[in-house]
């Protein structure tokens, strides 16, 4: 898995401290209002005073990196609180103010991060691992959790304050989005691109070269090996997305049986009502049950109408979205509490 530059702000702190430069992280804790970053945004800093990452979207930067570079002389944690006044949020794109409380952790020093445990975040988010750090800003322990211990926080992306132990924040990494389109059809061509602009890293895979080439999918990442084998080496998971565009059954059906089989959040199929019924028939011949089969949104997309690809593209990635945010309209998901 490639994590895009601007993501790698863990890897980035690691890298810093390999090299001898120190590192701390910073983290978005608490917001009200408009505020610029969301709970759970990052910022990592290095001893020189270099960024990745953001914790306000430009207004409060300056202010954390000056915290955190004490941070790294006194071995102290911190939780900063800011304002973000009406002209300061103009000046990053917001229409009013707001507040934001920012965590600042050094790396290896005193009462901060360990860096065993900054090395395991790294190789779980390489792994494509659902990973959360817990830590308590009481006494400033940490400890790793898995899907099991927040799956409602996992699902919805959220990290915050431990509802039922609020000293204790959970911080979420997930891995990145990705989509898997089986068919280069006409629909694929608006598709890739929206949801590309949505943050997914898309794969297009169809063995049909003149249908999945470079000239139709300018840029895009095509595979032309059969669905089974490549989305066997792609590797599903609960952060991915898998869209059959096909109708033809011989393309189709194998990348919903690799599909069904996984814990992909998004399964959606093209078709008709007619079709997708003997869809099913085939399905459930080939020994899936009806609870496994019923998680396929199909026909596909939200019902708004849409006729042409661009906005059949829009109908699917709608629904796609959907199922990511709001978990509990999955066909067949898993939920857990809220911790």
């Amino acid at each position: 898995m490639t994590i895009a530059e601007h993501d790698r702000i863990p890897e980035a702190a690691r890298d810093w401290l390999r090299v001898g430069k120190g590192a701390a992280l910073a983290t978005v804790v608490e917001t009200w209002g408009s505020a610029p970053r969301p709970v759970g945004s990052q910022l990592a800093i290095s001893g020189d005073s270099e960024i990745v990452g953001s914790v306000s979207g430009g207004c409060v930067e300056g202010a954390v990196v000056a915290e955190a570079l004490e941070a790294l002389e006194d071995g102290r944690c911190r939780i900063m609180e800011f304002g973000v006044s009406d002209d300061e949020a103009f000046s990053v794109g917001l229409a009013c103010g707001g507040r934001i409380r920012v965590m600042v952790e050094p790396i290896g020093q005193g009462q901060g991060i360990d860096p065993g445990l900054l090395d395991a975040l790294v190789v779980a988010r390489a792994e494509r691992r659902q990973i959360a750090i817990v830590t308590d800003t009481g006494d400033w322990s940490r400890e790793i959790a898995g899907y099991e211990a927040a799956a409602a926080r996992f699902d919805s992306d959220r990290s915050g304050f431990d509802e039922g132990q609020p000293e204790k924040f959970i911080a979420v990494h997930n891995p990145p989005l990705r989509m898997a389109v089986i068919g280069a059809v006409h629909i694929a061509q608006p598709l890739l691109v929206m949801a590309e602009a949505a943050g997914y890293d898309v794969t297009l895979i169809d063995p049909r070269e003149a249908f999945a080439s470079a000239e139709r999918f300018p840029g895009g990442r095509l595979v032309h090996d059969w669905p089974d084998a490549a989305l066997g080496a792609y590797g599903l998971d609960a952060r991915t997305a898998v869209v059959t565009l096909t109708h033809d059954a011989k393309l189709d059906d194998p990348a919903l049986d690799a599909a069904l089989r996984s814990t992909a959040f998004y399964i959606g199929a093209l078709g008709s009502t007619r079709t997708h019924a003997k869809r099913v028939a085939r399905l459930t011949e080939a020994g899936f049950s009806g609870a496994q089969i019923a998680r396929i949104d199909a026909p596909i997309g939200l019902d708004i109408g849409s006729r042409s690809p661009a906005e059949i593209a829009i109908a699917i990635l709608a629904q796609m979205t959907e199922r990511l945010r709001r978990p509990a309209t999955r066909p067949g998901t898993r939920l857990g509490s809220l911790s």
